[in-house]
């Protein structure tokens, strides 16, 4: 007779280790002593008591996403929750209610094939399901079904209502624009700033410049709105950006109209810029823009365009940030542009222009030290034309990094067909016909008018995109450590922040953590889990001061680590360091 396998599998030593996962979606009331995630620890903990004649025993490790969203995979206790299955740590998954889990099925179907994997099984504390039948199955894909239903429908209704009451002309919330005010929800306007505005508008209508007109302004001391951040505290009264002066410039708000998407109504909140001034501002910023992105003029073009395709085979465009007077450039699959990240396809993405265009440059200047490509390239010919051609490549090869960005140009796009960026590749396509010509030292930089014949090289870069700090980075497989990473000041501001938090509890005489947070100036919250970092393991602490910290380290993946584990082992597992 063959026996049934048992229902929740138990340890070999006959005890059945239960991991509780609770998530709340919002960080609303997370500075509570006692909030939603420490009630759901609560039910699954009795939960778990009553299953203690089938030795049943949680486990000591939180796993705890606050704040987080149930529809995607991308929280930090879930993904330490899979990984200690996939380790072999746990039996069972005890949530509250399956939601608490996910509420998309596309996720639900991927963890449940992680806990498959291991014969790991869960059981929700207010609902009796029993994954390890088909119709368990059934009836939590129809329950989940209902759950990513309630929040796609609940979405579509919050943009609908936010369309509606802009098409209304109605003000929906955010810090209000220099000028205004906000009262009873709507905007009004503020005499004084009022006057600011039109001054800014009328000199830059005079100096038809952003740069004159900062220096303009910072010359008379015009600053920013004032206004206070959600903790209470004094922000804004800086220098104007030249990032904002432009968005300030652009802003239908001063004329008193309301934008959703691409389309412009009219505003309930009075005008602060006249029609006329308006039109001659709009008239002076089109005749002055600047196409930086494409000019091979310009200070910091981008080297690739019309070349780069991700992994749909859609083109991608160059584009650019500003931040802190910083330009940051991309290349950017259409979908991202058109649609935005939520209704891009999974193919689209976003690729640091930098990064790309070193690891092109640099493959092809391997590619022309190659003394047998260059040959393959040459075919039959005279001993005489291949050594010519061996010695031009070279010699290219250890010029290139001399030569002007608009020379760059002409040459990569003369001699690169395309480049499809992958997953975990990325494919450069060589136009063989344009090399011999290409790598002449004695002809002149224009555009080469050369015709393919159809031969390519395919350079193939094994590289994935990995976050490395607070930024996304295209980093060459196989080269990590090749050069030191740079520290992160944002994970350094994080440990000194830790160790000040640290020297106030030990130094606070028994009290409360609000109390300790409003002398550190944050909120609560904030204050807890910045001060959990001072009980890193020592080395983890150190590699992190002296910049070396693993490159997928990142100062959000540490603050949203929740409790950590008590052995220093496990926490170096858990962020690399192992």
């Amino acid at each position: 007779m063959v026996r049934k396998p048992a229902l929740i599998r138990a340890h070999s030593s006959g005890v059945v280790r239960c991991a509780i996962y609770t998530r709340k979606s919002s960080e609303e009331g997370l500075e509570q002593e006692f909030n939603s995630l420490d009630a759901q620890r609560e039910a699954c903990e009795a939960y778990i008591r009553s299953q203690k004649s089938a030795s049943w025993v949680a486990l000591s490790d939180l796993y705890d996403d606050g704040g987080i969203s149930g529809g995607t995979m991308e929280r930090p206790a879930l993904q330490h929750l899979l990984a200690n299955i996939g380790a072999g740590r746990v039996d069972t998954v005890v949530v509250y209610k399956v939601d608490r889990l996910t509420r998309s099925l596309s996720d639900f179907a991927k963890i449940v094939d992680a806990f498959d994997a291991k014969g790991v099984s869960f059981v929700s504390v207010t609902q009796q399901f029993n994954t390890t039948t088909s119709m368990g199955r059934l009836t939590l894909n129809m329950l989940l079904s209902f759950a990513q239903f309630e929040r796609e429908v609940t979405g579509e209704r919050i943009r609908d209502k936010i369309a509606a009451s802009k098409r209304k002309g109605m003000w929906m919330g955010g810090n209000p624009p220099l000028g205004y005010d906000v009262q009873d929800r709507r905007l009004i306007v503020n005499p004084v700033e009022a006057d600011t505005v039109r001054h800014i508008f009328r000199r830059y209508a005079d100096l038809k410049s952003v740069l004159a007109l900062k220096e303009d302004l910072d010359a008379v001391g015009i600053v920013s709105k004032a206004r206070l951040n959600r903790l209470g505290n004094p922000a804004g009264s800086r220098s104007i950006a030249r990032g904002a002066l432009y968005l300030m410039l652009q802003n239908r708000i001063y004329r008193g109209e309301i934008v959703h998407k691409d389309c412009s109504y009219p505003g309930v909140h009075d005008a602060i810029v006249e029609a006329g001034l308006w039109s001659e501002v709009q008239a002076a910023l089109a005749e002055n823009r600047v196409e930086r992105m494409t000019r091979s003029t310009a200070s910091a073009p981008s080297l690739l365009t019309g070349l780069v395709h991700d992994d749909s085979g859609k083109r991608m465009s160059p584009t650019h940030a500003n931040k802190r007077g910083t330009r940051y450039r991309y290349y950017v699959s259409q979908s991202l542009i058109k649609r935005g990240r939520t209704q891009a396809s999974d193919a689209a993405c976003r690729v640091p222009a930098a990064d790309l265009e070193t690891l092109v440059e640099g493959r092809l200047r391997e590619l022309l030290r190659d003394e047998s490509a260059m040959l393959d390239v040459v075919g039959p010919a005279t001993v005489a034309r291949r050594k010519t051609m061996i010695d031009n490549a070279a010699d290219l090869a250890q010029r290139w990094p001399t030569l002007a960005t608009p020379d760059k140009r002409v040459i990569l796009h003369a001699l690169i067909a395309r480049i499809d960026v992958g997953c975990s590749t990325v494919d450069i396509a060589i136009q063989s016909a344009a090399l011999p010509e290409v790598v002449k030292p004695d002809r002149d930089i224009r555009p080469l008018p050369i015709a393919p014949d159809g031969r390519e090289i395919l350079l193939s870069v094994p590289a994935r995109l990995r976050r490395t700090g607070m930024e996304m980075r295209l980093l060459i497989e196989g080269a990590r450590g090749a050069e030191p990473r740079r520290g992160d000041r944002s994970l350094q501001r994080l440990i000194a922040q830790a160790r000040r938090f640290s020297d106030l509890v030990m130094t606070s005489n028994g009290r409360q953590i609000k109390g300790l947070a409003a002398e550190a100036g944050v909120s609560p919250s904030y204050f807890t889990r910045v001060f959990r970092l001072s009980f890193l393991a020592p080395d983890i602490t150190k590699a992190i001061i002296q910049g070396r910290p693993p490159s997928e380290l990142s100062a959000i993946k540490l603050m949203r680590a929740g409790q950590f584990a008590g052995m220093w082992s496990d926490q170096r597992r858990r962020f690399g360091f192992d």
